[in-house]
């Protein structure tokens, strides 16, 4: 009886039919690279499309690693920072002149010393929009910030660390993970008091729960420091006394380089040598850290790739926020509209198409299939 070809096995199909994951890099720099975009405008319009870019990918290629649902939390501590930055305008003032009043609040009178501090009085719509405008920044940062925790853990992101930031990639990887795991130990602890009846709120509550928490924590502590030192944690490997020094000299000449750069690029008057500079420094700290990976040689089990997909999903973010930084640059009008006197925003056209370059990934990065119900 001849065997019968059953062909590739469920798991084989399962395994080939998964799209490989994009790197955690390209996605973090698409995210960061959409917050800095929104740095550069106050348009509400286009900070918008930001936020409703961002929010289309996350929708369509969220991962399922816990912290997924880190979009969601962002969100609600962006739209909390847009109401508190509108009840301090409305309590502490606002040096934006307004002739529109909407309300008058009582005045407090303060000493001389604190001459230009109000608190209270009247509340115009111009200062109003304005700190709208000023909170709706800040806010599509965070939730940048959240779409780059959803699409990519930063543990996947820390394991990409190059080798000389081995030991602080690893550091800060326990320090991620320390946290859920004692949240969850007091929740599996206070429930457990519940059951037998016992109190789990108060200060008697707090003192009998805290005392197994700390105790479960030194025991994951030994534990994890004995599974490192069977890993070799901490071994490095000899290096030339001129390697040394070339790494250092170059890492400390490249973060010097890119501080001085940054402020260039803040300044109005540094602005001819802030980019230049800038890409040098990044060039240099690059080198010495290449370099100082040496001192440190490790393996990485199943490394993420960094292939044309990624170049395509940080290439569009990075795009998004040069076209928006050049739009600031040479009109700074449609991308930062009037409140004196009050006007409605009007949305820029090229500035607006730039922004929708964001989108790019949703179309060249494949959808993970879904897990059946």
């Amino acid at each position: 009886m001849s065997p019968v070809d059953r062909g590739p096995s469920v798991a084989g199909r399962s395994h080939r039919a998964q799209p490989a994951a994009v790197h955690p890099g390209a996605w973090w720099l698409w995210s960061l690279s959409l917050g800095t975009a929104a740095t550069r405008t106050t348009n509400p319009l286009l900070l918008a499309l930001l936020i409703s870019a961002s929010a289309y990918v996350v929708a369509t290629h969220r991962t399922t690693t816990p912290s997924s649902h880190a979009y969601t939390a962002f969100a609600r501590v962006a739209l909390a920072v847009l109401l508190i930055r509108l009840l301090f305008a409305m309590a502490l003032g606002s040096p934006i002149p307004g002739t529109h009043t909407l309300l008058t609040l009582p005045e407090v009178p303060l000493p001389h010393w604190a001459q230009g501090i109000h608190l209270g009085g009247k509340v115009t719509a111009e200062a109003l929009v304005f700190a709208a405008y000023d909170g709706l920044k800040l806010a599509t940062l965070l939730i940048c910030v959240g779409a780059a925790n959803a699409l990519a853990s930063p543990t996947r992101l820390l394991k990409s660390l190059p080798g000389a930031l081995y030991e602080a990639g690893v550091a800060v990887v326990v320090a991620l993970t320390f946290a859920p795991h004692l949240i969850a130990d007091v929740q599996r602890l206070r429930a457990a008091r519940r059951l037998r009846g016992r109190p789990d709120r108060g200060l008697r509550g707090l003192l009998q729960v805290g005392l197994p928490v700390l105790e479960s924590a030194l025991e994951r502590s030994v534990a994890l420091a004995a599974a490192m030192e069977a890993r070799g944690y901490g071994r490095t490997a000899e290096v030339p006394a001129g390697v040394r020094r070339a790494t250092a000299a170059l890492t400390l000449g490249g973060l010097l380089g890119v501080c001085a750069g940054t402020y260039g690029l803040l300044t109005a008057e540094g602005g001819a040598y802030g980019i230049p500079l800038l890409l040098a420094g990044v060039a240099a700290a690059l080198a010495g850290l290449r370099l100082g990976g040496r001192r440190s040689p490790r393996t990485r089990y199943r490394p993420d790739p960094w292939d044309a997909r990624a170049w395509l999903v940080a290439g569009s973010g990075v795009a998004v926020a040069a076209l928006l930084t050049l739009a600031s640059a040479r009109g700074p009008e449609s991308l930062h509209p009037g409140v004196v006197p009050l006007t409605a925003p009007t949305l820029p056209l090229w500035p607006a198409a730039a922004v929708l370059l964001a989108l790019l990934p949703a179309f060249v990065v494949p959808q993970a299939p879904k897990e059946p119900s």
